[in-house]
């Protein structure tokens, strides 16, 4: 059964990604800590089903940057780690991406919540300005990313987290739509 979202006027039917599925693929590739700021796009489907999950560590933080100190320095000693947000934090944290993921060669492993980003519409069609340079710019940096839309987008995550890892190198999943709880 495919998940679809509520339907808001004029705005078609969209499947949404499962969060159940998404954390599955999660620990298909042996990530047991996760370091995380809410965010509306991600909270229901993802955060929340995480924080009462006893095989993931959950490290609640303030600020973006500090998250990606904290996945950076897990790396060290082979702990892999995924680091969650939205995409204002992304942007607000690029440096601290650059300087521990890019210059230092970092595994910082990301799911990105677009906030604002409308359910129907690529990330580059989005009449939001914030998610619309979103991927630009992660192209700009180098930065590897991938997106997060439909329900069969979450099969590559533990693919996409092994090369993140292999590589020493990022790695941003960019949720578009929001998990659904299933």
């Amino acid at each position: 059964m495919v998940a679809t979202a509520p339907s808001d006027g004029d705005a078609p039917q969209v499947a949404h990604p499962s969060g159940a599925e998404i954390i599955r693929q999660i620990k298909a590739a042996n990530v047991r800590e996760i370091v995380a700021l809410p965010d509306i796009v991600t909270s229901d489907g993802l955060l929340w089903p995480i924080s009462k999950d006893p095989e993931f560590r959950l490290t609640r933080i303030c600020k973006e940057d500090e998250g990606v100190s904290i996945c950076g320095a897990m790396s060290y000693n082979g702990t892999r780690a995924v680091l969650m947000m939205q995409q204002t934090g992304l942007m607000d944290s690029l440096n601290a991406i650059r300087a521990i993921g890019v210059d230092y060669e970092l595994p910082i492993v990301m799911l990105v919540g677009l906030q604002g980003k409308e359910p129907h519409l690529l990330p580059d069609a989005s009449a939001s300005y914030g998610v619309r340079i979103v991927r630009p710019v992660l192209d700009a940096m180098g930065l590897s990313h991938s997106l997060i839309e439909e329900p069969q987008d979450v099969a590559h995550i533990p693919t996409a987290i092994d090369a993140a890892y292999a590589n020493s190198r990022p790695h941003i999943f960019l949720v578009g739509r929001a998990p659904v709880v299933s």
